[in-house]
């Protein structure tokens, strides 16, 4: 695999941590560049971990895991796009700022699931594993980090737009990949 098609798989692997990173970005109020570039370390790691755990199971758990992977981030992206719309009608309360690991954990799976099937492809592939992790986790992070920076600097001034947005993006997105799963079993 050349860098050129690594890039591409990073960038697509990417795009729903970009996602729930722009709406994260939302809550800061402010740009805030410190919290900008936590949110990208947490997708960034995640996205790098998960190719990683899913090149090791390979063989063993490929059959089970190909199987659920679609329907996995289905439910998570859904659950966490259908938050963000119920938040969006919240407009008194103040939306979840928080960087900690219990407000992270959760997107950066649920956006990292993806990436452990693309890695259980690798181990059937003759790839660099820490090449393409790295690329993967670096490209994530900036794009995450830009994500929230974006995010930040739309302000709350937005916010019910952006949430509603965000929402849909991501229940689209989840139902999207469940359909692509379906049809092409």
């Amino acid at each position: 695999m050349d860098n050129g098609e690594l890039l591409l798989i990073s960038i697509g692997l990417a795009m729903d941590a970009f996602a729930v990173s722009l709406c994260k970005g939302l809550s800061f109020g402010k740009v805030n560049v410190v919290n900008s570039i936590v949110v990208g370390l947490y997708f960034g790691i995640f996205q790098a971990l998960m190719p990683s755990i899913g090149y090791f199971l390979g063989d063993f758990f490929a059959p089970v895991v190909v199987q659920v992977d679609h329907w996995i981030t289905f439910i998570l992206l859904t659950l966490i796009g259908t938050n963000m719309l119920k938040e969006s009608n919240e407009e008194d309360k103040k939306m979840n700022s928080s960087i900690c690991l219990k407000a992270m954990l959760l997107p950066a799976i649920a956006t990292s699931i993806d990436a452990m099937a693309v890695g259980i492809t690798f181990a059937f592939l003759e790839v660099n594993l820490i090449k393409s992790v790295c690329f993967i986790g670096i490209t994530s992070f900036i794009l995450s980090t830009i994500g929230s920076l974006l995010g930040s600097k739309i302000g709350m001034n937005n916010k019910v737009l952006a949430l509603r947005f965000g929402g849909v993006v991501l229940i689209m997105m989840g139902t999207k990949i469940l359909i692509e799963h379906l049809i092409f079993l």
